[in-house]
């Protein structure tokens, strides 16, 4: 199997695997984990572009790149050219190499502001959008949309070409409408069309949980890279599965006990220092879900770590969890 390598500006994105921005998830800690088991990009989660909302201590964290190595991304959203060009140069300013607009998030507070997926009904306010950011600074600048509004109205292609044509150096597409939000399968002929209409590099997204299923997609879409989301939650080491497979399409084998326990451990030790220890507990408590529930005994953990309320308790729960555990180098996950 070829391995496929993506630019974007002036940036090679080795690993055609990448993060997909995740609000409330995809944070510093998240990201440099992702990164360490080989996501091509991470970009931060979502910064909204109102001037109100810029020095607020949630933007604030999602701004923070401090020792983050590899291409720094920040997602920004808005629906109005001027403050979104703003909020580009800002993030610019404090260190994003690249700006990531979002257009693809479904959400109904996004949406009903005109921001997100609901940009794609006024394919007008897209260009504005695209062109004021693009000119706005002299990084690269990539977009992020889904297929279209609904089913009916999929209109991808004419987006990515307007896209291509204001500048943007790259596009992720979910496969689905925003209608859809996450339910049912994914559907990859739009992104396929996406791909064939232009000329920057394309990253597929949606439903992509497995290296098989990552090199199914590039296959089925010709796309230069896949995105990953919510598949990558509990399981960041997929990262470095579906680079495995698309190299030598040779299955890697699950994480053992020890090397789940050992990351578990320094994922939340992160989420500490970062927020502080009373977010950074809360923080870690949906990781913790993430990781353990599918594994034996997991539910009942996670309900008994839900109630601990500091972290010397949570990770002494967690010890305590892995120290039951009967093969400690047998298969985890």
């Amino acid at each position: 199997m070829a391995h496929l390598r993506m630019r974007i500006g002036p940036y090679f994105i080795a690993a055609p695997v990448v993060l997909a921005p995740m609000a409330g998830i995809s944070d510093r800690p998240f990201r440099q984990l992702c990164r360490r088991f080989g996501a091509g990009l991470a970009a931060s989660e979502m910064v909204s572009a109102k001037p109100e909302l810029q020095h607020s201590r949630k933007s604030v964290l999602r701004r923070d790149h401090a020792g983050e190595e590899g291409v720094r991304v920040v997602q920004i959203v808005g629906s109005e050219p001027a403050q979104m060009a703003a909020a580009a140069r800002l993030n610019v300013a404090q260190g994003a190499q690249i700006i990531d607009i979002n257009m693809g998030c479904p959400a109904k507070k996004v949406c009903h502001v005109a921001a997100g997926s609901a940009l794609l009904r006024d394919e007008a306010l897209v260009a504005r959008i695209l062109s004021a950011v693009v000119a706005a600074v002299n990084v690269p600048v990539t977009l992020k949309i889904r297929t279209g509004w609904d089913p009916a109205t999929r209109n991808g292609v004419p987006i990515a070409r307007l896209a291509e044509d204001c500048g943007i150096q790259a596009l992720a597409v979910h496969g689905r409408t925003r209608a859809c939000k996450f339910a049912g399968a994914a559907e990859y002929d739009t992104i396929a069309a996406i791909k064939a209409a232009v000329r920057i590099p394309v990253i597929a997204n949606g439903d992509i949980d497995s290296p098989e299923k990552a090199a199914a997609v590039l296959a089925l879409t010709g796309a230069d890279a896949v995105m990953i989301g919510r598949a990558a939650l509990g399981r960041p080491w997929l990262f470095q599965h579906v680079q495995q497979f698309l190299s030598s399409g040779q299955v890697a084998s699950p994480p053992t006990w020890s090397m789940l326990h050992k990351v578990i451990n320094e994922h939340l030790l992160a989420l500490y220092k970062f927020y502080g220890e009373f977010t950074g507990l809360r923080m870690a408590r949906k990781h913790l879900s993430w990781y353990i529930n599918h594994l034996p005994g997991g539910i009942p953990f996670r309900h008994h770590v839900n109630s601990l309320e500091d972290a010397s308790a949570q990770l002494a729960a967690v010890d305590d969890y892995f120290s039951q555990q009967t093969i400690q180098e047998g298969i985890a996950a």
